[in-house]
């Protein structure tokens, strides 16, 4: 029913009340709305969702996978020259993992670690001298 012309004359929005022709033209226009609305849901649901499980031949396979073995090279260095590069030295000397490391281990510090007291706490004011008098 076309309560709103009504509520809207009733509260004085409308110097008119509704008319019987108003009354059925929004009413044709409510059922056509209605219809429109079921046409496109069926629409809606007749399209495929992408929610839906993607099917097998959809996709290729993830991309990281070399389809073609030939392509794939391995490791090109020797065994014999595996460690770490010595940065002060030439290019070509190797030395071992062992001897670069440090013997003991270096304390981890902690960034989260709260300090105590305040970041002013030990501050004190330092003694008032008067400056030389500017006359």
């Amino acid at each position: 029913p076309p309560i709103a012309q009504w509520h809207s004359w009733l509260r004085h929005l409308r110097a008119d009340a509704p008319s019987i022709h108003e009354q059925q033209s929004d009413l044709q226009r409510q059922a056509q709305l209605k219809q429109l609305a079921r046409l496109a849901d069926e629409r809606w649901a007749s399209k495929p969702s992408f929610l839906d499980a993607p099917s097998q031949t959809s996709q290729p396979g993830p991309a990281t996978i070399p389809r073609d073995k030939a392509g794939y090279v391995g490791q090109t260095e020797s065994d014999e020259k595996e460690g770490v590069r010595n940065a002060v030295g030439g290019l070509g000397e190797v030395g071992d993992i062992e001897a670069t490391r440090p013997e003991k281990k270096r304390e981890k510090i902690n960034p989260w670690k709260q300090q105590r007291g305040n970041p002013g706490e030990s501050w004190q004011p330092e003694a008032w001298t008067p400056g030389p008098v500017k006359r």
